[in-house]
């Protein structure tokens, strides 16, 4: 059997490669025992269908007949989807990184049949290009190679493998104390642009867990040199034309050091992390901009990554519509824009996003990039007009051209409902519930939560990677256990609703039985066997989602505290010891570790809410506690006699004490007196236990 066999995967990336002449395997057992019987080296692709590199080479490359004929005569070929194999795609990085120096996506990994590389790269041209050589010539090398020197290739692959296994091996535990995260925000500082926000130069990624963590220290601190870099990165960033200023949400990174030149794919990830930053901006902050930042991306998602009728939020947005496609559906040409707008609407917005002169796009400068280049007070004294009447002129202008917009062929949409990913858009969409006062966030949120609880969970195992796959034999990540977590942790703060708290409790259960080792928490559960599995992968990095093992370790500490669970913390402070030599080197990448120890070493505040579900005071409260600016903080909601979790004894007390709807503010040991008042709540609540 010789055809390709991807037409009936659920991968979409997949599946768009099953009309190629390529043999196609997609990662299976059946194609590394092919290998193995044949003695063939397996060529492995890995990318995503929202890659524009993944796009060019399967146009230029795979589509060729030619190209084909080589790959089946000489590999046996298999194509991975890393959205769908995360697992995969974090072991074959580092390995084709270690060879190659590169990379990314599209990976490009040439494998012994036993899985492990011994030659690979990302993208290849057709011809020698870039100071790349072509692919055709990297094929017939590699193939010439590893049929002459099998041995070799052999014995170089396995010796890279040893090396990988022994460069993971973890360092010495570290001590945990207060300079380490000093030293982080230092390593953050020097980072940081001052210029433009955002840290280092191009391209420019956003970064929602550092933002996170200065948000954090700044509620502590009051050092407003933190809250100066959370505020200028976000202000930039979405000016800037990495932030879709007609359809709202974010593009995945900008080329560029001012943000303004993107690449077009829109993840999930991203807007759940830029979502929760905007929202926690507002809470912190106050400027109303990043409220209508927040709501915009809150909107983008609802309208295109969101599915209405079941709930859960589907994977990203692709960046193209046809192979030679850059972000055409994106971009305008003026002519473009002057045909939709008045003449009036037009002159403002020439101004007010830079519609002029020659386009930002280098593949083809006569198209724009809309950003924000001159704000409407400045637009108003160059055109003489009323500030209010250049408002109105920019609220049409935009409408029209989201209408000619929305007649151009969209990009496809990846429906893929990832739990992970999932996790994250959850609690962002809470967020901005609590921050903007939106009830029908909260609703999405938990109509999403719910389907994968019903659909992708299972007591004995956990939440399933991907929501469709089969439940009982899918794959397992340990972020999505941990996200999923966290997002029942934000459900069961903001509802009140025990259920939501129990459900938390089991997952982490099921994290420290499947996951745990004497060096952290593995990536996928310590009985996953297969193909490429065999080096072990603890992943402690925020490359590009916050490392699973720090998520980890601030949802033990949550539940901790809820709970007065020590063994949760005990594994949540061995977790930070195992890793807090990595802290240093990974600088800007161990921002998530660097807020679980911050969590570790600094009590939050435990807001502990009491009084009838009926009474609006109850909610009055409740509201306050959840609306106040303090990151990290607990909320718990209990009902009068209420007895449906066992929590611990000074919580039982304070149920038993409230004669009236009471809230009571915690920080470790120290309790501040009971309020029934909201608004000395919220006083309570930002100033209590922080020195």
């Amino acid at each position: 059997m010789s055809e390709n066999r991807l037409a009936d995967e659920t991968s979409a990336y997949l599946r768009s490669a099953a009309h190629q002449p390529v043999h196609w395997y997609p990662w299976s057992e059946e194609a590394f025992e092919r290998a193995t019987r044949e003695d063939k080296p397996i060529l492995l692709d890995i990318g995503a269908v929202w890659c524009h590199w993944c796009h060019v080479l399967d146009h230029e490359s795979y589509d060729d007949p030619a190209v084909a004929a080589i790959i089946n005569e000489h590999f046996i070929p298999i194509k991975v989807d890393r959205d769908e194999r995360p697992d995969l795609d974090a072991r074959y990085q580092h390995a084709v990184s270690a060879v190659s120096g590169q990379g990314g996506w599209p990976l490009t990994g040439f494998l012994t049949p036993d899985g492990k590389v011994f030659f690979g790269g990302t993208y290849f041209p057709p011809v020698d290009a870039f100071g790349r050589p072509s692919f055709t010539r990297v094929l017939l090398s590699v193939a010439q190679y590893y049929r002459e020197s099998r041995d070799e290739a052999r014995d170089a692959a396995a010796q890279l493998h040893r090396q990988l296994a022994a460069r993971d091996a973890p360092a010495r535990p570290g001590a945990l104390d207060p300079s380490l995260l000093a030293a982080g925000i230092d390593s953050i500082r020097r980072a940081f642009d001052p210029t433009n926000g955002g840290f280092g130069d191009a391209p420019k990624f956003p970064h929602p867990s550092t933002i996170e963590l200065l948000l954090r220290r700044f509620a502590r601190t009051h050092d407003d040199a933190l809250l100066e870099m959370v505020t200028r990165t976000l202000l930039k960033t979405a000016r800037g034309g990495m932030h879709d200023q007609l359809g709202g949400g974010f593009h995945r990174y900008a080329t560029d050091p001012r943000w303004i030149v993107p690449h077009f794919e829109k993840m999930l990830y991203d807007n759940a992390g830029l979502l929760a930053n905007y929202a926690q901006a507002f809470q912190a902050a106050g400027h109303a901009y990043f409220a209508e930042v927040a709501r915009d991306t809150a909107e983008f998602m609802s309208a295109v990554l969101y599915d209405h009728p079941r709930g859960g939020f589907y994977g990203s947005q692709d960046a193209d519509t046809t192979p030679g496609d850059d972000g055409s559906y994106f971009t305008w040409a003026i002519d473009e824009a002057r045909t939709a707008l008045s003449d009036d609407e037009f002159a403002v917005l020439v101004e007010h996003y830079h519609l002029q002169g020659r386009g930002e796009m280098h593949t083809d400068p006569t198209r724009h990039v809309l950003y924000v280049d001159r704000d409407l007070d400045v637009v108003a004294v160059l055109l003489r007009r009323d500030v209010a009447e250049i408002r109105r002129l920019l609220s049409s202008g935009r409408e029209k051209l989201i209408a000619a917009r929305a007649k151009r062929q969209t990009p496809y949409v990846d429906h893929a409902c990832y739990t992970n990913w999932n996790g994250m858009a959850i609690a962002a969409f809470l967020d901005a519930f609590v921050t903007l006062g939106e009830p029908r966030y909260r609703d999405l949120a938990l109509h999403a939560l719910n389907r994968f609880i019903e659909q992708a969970y299972r007591p004995e195992s956990g939440f399933v990677h991907l929501l469709g796959t089969e439940s009982s034999s899918g794959l397992r990540m340990l972020d999505d256990q941990v996200q999923m977590a966290n997002a029942l942790l934000h459900a069961s703060q903001v509802t009140g609703d025990s259920r939501y708290l129990q459900l938390a409790r089991q997952v982490v259960d099921i994290v420290l039985r499947d996951y745990w080792t004497d060096s952290g928490f593995l990536d996928v559960p310590k009985q996953a066997s297969g193909p490429g599995l065999d080096t072990p992968h603890i992943p402690v990095q925020d490359a590009p989602t916050p490392a699973a093992n720090a998520v980890a370790a601030i949802v033990l500490l949550r539940l901790s505290r809820i709970f007065e669970q020590e063994s949760y913390r005990r594994v949540a402070e061995r977790l930070l010891q195992e890793f807090s030599p990595s802290l240093a080197p990974h600088g800007l990448f161990a921002s998530t570790l660097l807020i679980a120890l911050d969590d570790l070493l600094h009590e939050p505040a435990h807001i502990t809410i009491v009084g009838s579900l009926t009474d609006p005071r109850t909610h009055a409260l409740h509201g306050a506690a959840l609306q106040a600016f303090r990151p990290g903080k607990i909320v718990s909601l209990h009902a009068d006699g209420d007895r449906s979790i066992p929590f611990p004894e000074a919580v039982q007390a304070m149920i038993a004490s409230a004669t009236e709807p009471t809230a009571f503010v915690c920080a470790g040991t120290t309790c501040a007196p009971p309020t029934s008042e909201p608004g000395a709540l919220t006083e309570t609540i930002t100033t209590f236990g922080l020195s």
